[in-house]
């Protein structure tokens, strides 16, 4: 199986434009969101919860990325019970505002990402492994910890594999 540097690392691959690591800021999260809204119907309320197709879901993400590394774990398992609690929010609405808003959050991340792989003149993760799919909210919310300057060993392991991130991603010579 698979570490944690393993799926960091290939992810990375595909993103080492830092304009397109920073769509991903923005894009993955409005995806995730999207999700969780649409699969937050059907659902029903028992004990308080909102058990959904989203919570199932979400429950198989979180025993993913805890089984990669607990920290990570962890944080993920929150961001993604605050993606349910915003999508459960939204599936109690009308079903315009249900639909419309999950498919218009969805729409807009995608868009964003795309623009950021226009960036990285790469195709997104996901087109050669759908495991790429799962990953990057995982990688965002890496990047995240980098950026505060935690997990060093991580990205420092990922930089080994992947490379460093640039400003411009040069344009590869035939």
């Amino acid at each position: 199986m698979k570490t944690l540097i393993d799926h960091l690392a290939q992810y990375a691959a595909y993103h080492r434009d830092r304009r397109n690591i920073a769509s991903h800021f923005v894009g993955i999260p409005l995806i995730v969101l999207a999700v969780a809204t649409l699969l937050s119907r059907p659902g029903l309320e028992w004990a308080g919860l909102w058990l959904s197709p989203a919570s199932l879901t979400a429950l198989a993400a979180s025993l993913f990325y805890l089984r990669l590394d607990l920290r990570f774990g962890l944080l993920m398992a929150a961001l993604l019970g605050l993606c349910l609690w915003a999508g459960a929010a939204l599936a109690l609405q009308s079903h315009a505002l249900w639909l419309g808003g999950g498919l218009g959050l969805f729409v807009i991340g995608w868009i964003i990402q795309f623009i950021g792989h226009y960036y990285e003149g790469r195709k997104p993760a996901f087109v050669d492994d759908a495991m790429g799919l799962l990953i990057g909210p995982l990688f965002v919310a890496a990047e995240a910890a980098f950026l505060l300057g935690l997990r060093q060993d991580v990205e420092q392991a990922v930089v080994e594999r992947a490379g460093p991130t640039c400003l411009r991603r040069k344009k590869a010579r035939a």
